[in-house]
């Protein structure tokens, strides 16, 4: 049995095209190893801020690297503005890069992808598609994510898709004028030649698959891999009950007074497809925060994706029965110049309020709203002679699910990031990690309890700096489902001799920083799933016994009593507990 294949193309069957499949996915996932394995920057070699995949002749996606999950949706906008620009004009050898999200495709100026055309036979055969949050832009403050931003030329330096190498040659002048608009040019330039191995080894493995296979198998096999994701998206999505399914979500807002800024959504699901409809969103607002479209749909696509089966293939194919809409002009679809560097919030809010509307329909498949995605904690200034620079993308915590409690110490859901490792940073820079670890009681109760937030303190080690920070989900804690708490509320800090000052999960300013003081910042804990009278007495004994939940926590959330000294359920007085709760009475117990 064979697949079906375009007229006059060579039949390909199916394990021929199973291999082709995973041998496209390898190549993605090997470009990823090599970036990480080949970055100069923290970020990126730690934090693994970065995502790959590899792209037909037509610059449609048929394997992704598995990286950052929020962003892979990202490259079909940055290559039909590759095409706008660049289409016919490609020679053998060129590499192009580009980070600007108005007109280009691009996220927020960090964000730089780094492109390489597949020639083979003087003819392009697909695309090596990098892209890397590089350390340092430019802008007004160290890091280039400054929330007090109020335009995106106050951000960094802005490339729209140019040439960084042609027929094999660097552009050196190009080389030049990023060198010398960055804080970090070291880092910066390391990472842009990381990507460019990356995409070397996405062309020496897709020739390779053209000198086993031949284009004229290989091509047909690429219309195959993207019609298999999208049948079989279209099959699940069938599988949803046809209505409208709303959500609204919060993000607390800005400085000082911040005033919540609302995300509306509405999935319309429609026999075989789906809608998703930002209509009655916040209008954008003169901060970093802004969501440029192209995040938006990736976040959107991802939220989809999870709810699905992992044997759909990673690319174009189960975009095609998504529709996303944004209003213009709004925080998911801001218009020029809109500063934009900070808008990571808005794309895992993005993610959580897709998942709260799909909770009314599919609820065993969802999840609970986790931490709000990555805190972006950035500093930097001058130690021994020289500048630093520390941007670090903070993860810790999943809501729970329908059948799991959430997960504490890694990476949000819709991310696949990681924490930069103490050590590193303070071998590398003038900053010591204070404390880092769990926090007890911080996930939300439920018969599956939210994964627990963290906390993380930097004390500065050089004589000043300055820093900047986004966070949120204090003022509107992660949320729960069916019957399940929220999570806890985050928190900022600095701590100095002069006092402890709380700040806001969004400062709208460069904060000072002086020798000794501390930064100390504790995530959202993540919501819980279900009513907590129902989680096994067992499972919170444990809890309490690994110091997640105290004994006291347990006895007002759970109705469960533990004791103490015998280390076990006190059972009679946890049936007695839970009788008075489920009637409404205070979580006591009488004569204990």
């Amino acid at each position: 049995m064979t697949q079906a294949t375009a007229a006059g193309a060579p039949a390909v069957d199916p394990i021929t095209l199973e291999v082709i499949k995973n041998a496209l996915a390898s190549i993605a996932d090997e470009m990823a190893l090599v970036l990480m394995r080949s970055a100069y920057s923290p970020v990126v070699r730690d934090s693994m801020d970065y995502s790959t995949a590899l792209c037909d002749a037509q610059g449609r996606v048929v394997a992704q690297g598995l990286t950052l999950a929020v962003q892979l949706g990202a490259f079909p906008d940055a290559m039909s503005h590759l095409f706008a620009r660049w289409g016919g004009r490609m020679r053998e050898g060129d590499i192009f890069l580009m980070n600007d999200p108005y007109g280009s495709g691009g996220q927020h100026l960090p964000d730089i992808y780094v492109v390489k055309p597949i020639f083979s036979a003087g003819r392009i055969e697909g695309y090596a598609c990098t892209m890397a949050h590089h350390s340092d832009v430019g802008g007004l403050a160290p890091g280039s994510t400054a929330i007090h931003a109020s335009d995106i030329h106050q951000e960094g330096l802005r490339l729209p898709w140019l040439r960084l190498y042609a027929d094999g040659q660097p552009d050196e002048t190009l080389f030049a004028v990023i060198e010398r608009n960055t804080r970090q040019p070291i880092q910066v330039l390391g990472d842009l030649r990381a990507q460019v191995s990356a995409c070397a080894v996405a062309e020496r493995g897709l020739l390779g698959l053209l000198q086993r296979f031949g284009a004229e198998r290989l091509r047909p096999s690429f219309e195959l891999i993207l019609d298999q994701a999208e049948r079989l998206m279209r099959g699940f999505i069938r599988d949803i009950p046809d209505g409208r399914y709303r959500a609204t979500e919060w993000i607390d807002g800005l400085g000082e007074q911040p005033e919540p800024l609302r995300i509306e959504v509405c999935v319309t699901v429609a026999g075989d497809e789906i809608e998703i409809d930002f209509a009655g969103t916040s209008a954008q607002v003169p901060a970093a925060i802004n969501c440029p479209i192209a995040m938006v749909r990736s976040s959107a696509y991802c939220a989809i994706r999870c709810v699905t089966s992992p044997d759909i293939p990673n690319c174009d194919g189960y975009m095609r029965p998504v529709r996303i809409r944004a209003p213009q002009g709004s925080i998911l679809n801001p218009d020029e110049p809109a500063a934009c560097a900070a808008r990571g919030v808005m794309g895992y809010r993005v993610f959580d309020v897709i998942m709260s509307a799909l909770a009314q329909v599919v609820p065993q498949r969802v999840v609970a709203a986790g931490e709000g995605g990555p805190t972006l904690f950035s500093c930097g200034g001058w130690h021994a002679g020289r500048p630093f620079v520390l941007t670090e993308v903070m993860v810790g915590t999943w809501g729970a699910r329908a059948g799991r409690d959430g997960i504490e110490g890694i990476s949000n859901p819709a991310a696949n990031l990681s924490n930069q490792p103490a050590e590193l940073i303070e071998a590398e820079l003038p900053l010591e990690v204070v404390r880092y670890g769990m926090v007890r009681d911080s996930g939300g109760a439920g018969r599956q309890r939210g994964g627990l937030a963290y906390v993380r303190e930097f004390r500065l080690l050089a004589d000043e700096a300055v820093f900047t920070t986004r966070a949120d989900r204090r003022d509107h804690p992660p949320y729960g489902l069916d019957g399940g708490r929220p999570g806890g509320g985050s928190v900022n800090e600095l701590i100095s001799p002069r006092g402890r000052r709380s700040l806001p999960t969004m400062p709208m300013e460069a904060l000072a920083w002086r020798r000794g003081d501390v930064f100390r910042h504790v995530s959202a804990g993540g919501g819980g799933f279900g009513d907590p009278l129902l989680r096994e007495p067992a499972a919170v004994l444990d809890d309490v016994l690994d110091d997640k939940v105290s004994a006291q926590v347990a006895q007002a959330d759970y109705g469960v009593v533990i004791d103490l000294a015998r280390r076990c359920v006190d059972q009679a007085a946890t049936a007695e507990l839970r009788a008075r709760l489920r009637a409404g009475a205070p979580a006591t117990v009488e004569g204990r």
